[in-house]
């Protein structure tokens, strides 16, 4: 493989480095915040064209500012399909072909199944399995040859967790719905694959973390002993976005610390033990 040595401008500056994704216009959805913006924010210092789409357009607004250069963004609810087709065509009309694309856009809506609403359960689906199905299809109908698409998956498409019904559910199916895209879309080179996270620290995981106890245990329980970082996922996406994974389709690529070697936590005990104290 020949490395490719571009001029860049990367937040305002001028640089001359090796860029993986030089001249490839990638589509991040959900990347205004966590593991999307620091994979917005690598993709573009190597190289590509970045459209950093969320359901928060002012904050996705904010981010394109910051990034600079050809950096854009864009209101994206992945719910909603017309929403994600106008995004990819759009974004194909004005820039050429989708070349990689990233959803990170999902939700977690927990409660015992016995408790679950049916509109909790189907909002989660609606994000997490429904949308992601919108994503493939219609950022593969801008694609061409050498493309790829990567969502964030959860360690929860294989580990069941009490009170996640329905986000092992959808998380599970989108592992599966990746790899019949993958199936799919090989004949016309384009590669679709999954990230499955274990517990990586952003602002949805906050209200788990500030809980010492759950905070032990998902130590304990990770081989490395320590959570996740946005940008260990952002590197994982920077290599399954590039030409390096030119040979890499239908992966469901575990990025969790070794988490999957050993048990989910049991959330809903920790939370209710918590809430138990603070009601004495």
């Amino acid at each position: 493989m020949v490395d490719c040595q571009s001029t860049l401008h990367y937040r305002g500056q001028e640089s001359t480095m090796t860029a993986r994704v030089a001249d490839k216009t990638a589509v991040v959805i959900g990347g205004a915040s966590g593991i999307g913006w620091a994979s917005a924010e690598l993709l573009a210092k190597e190289g590509a064209t970045v459209v950093i789409a969320d359901i928060d357009a002012d904050k996705a607004g904010d981010r394109a500012h910051e990034l600079g250069g050809r950096t854009r963004s864009r209101r994206v609810d992945v719910s909603d399909e017309e929403s994600v087709r106008a995004l990819f065509e759009d974004t194909a009309n004005e820039v050429g072909s989708v070349d990689i694309t990233l959803n990170c856009a999902g939700v977690n809506l927990p409660g015992l199944i016995t408790d679950l609403d049916a509109g909790s359960w189907q909002r989660t689906i609606d994000l997490c399995l429904t949308g992601a199905f919108f994503v493939i299809k219609h950022s593969a109908r801008t694609m061409a040859t050498g493309a790829a698409i990567t969502s964030i998956a959860s360690l929860n498409a294989r580990q069941p967790a009490a009170g996640f019904a329905g986000y092992c559910a959808a998380k599970a199916g989108l592992t599966m719905l990746t790899q019949v895209a993958a199936l799919e879309l090989g004949a016309r080179g384009i590669r679709v694959n999954a990230i499955s996270p274990g517990l990586v620290e952003t602002p949805l995981v906050q209200g788990l973390t500030s809980h010492p106890a759950i905070q032990t245990e998902f130590t304990d329980n990770t081989p490395l002993g320590r959570n996740g970082l946005p940008a260990d996922i952002a590197e994982a996406v920077l290599y399954l976005s590039s030409d390096s994974a030119s040979w890499v389709t239908g992966e469901i690529l575990d990025i969790n610390g070794g988490a999957h070697l050993r048990r989910y936590p049991d959330l809903m005990r920790h939370l209710a033990d918590a809430s138990d104290q603070s009601s004495h």
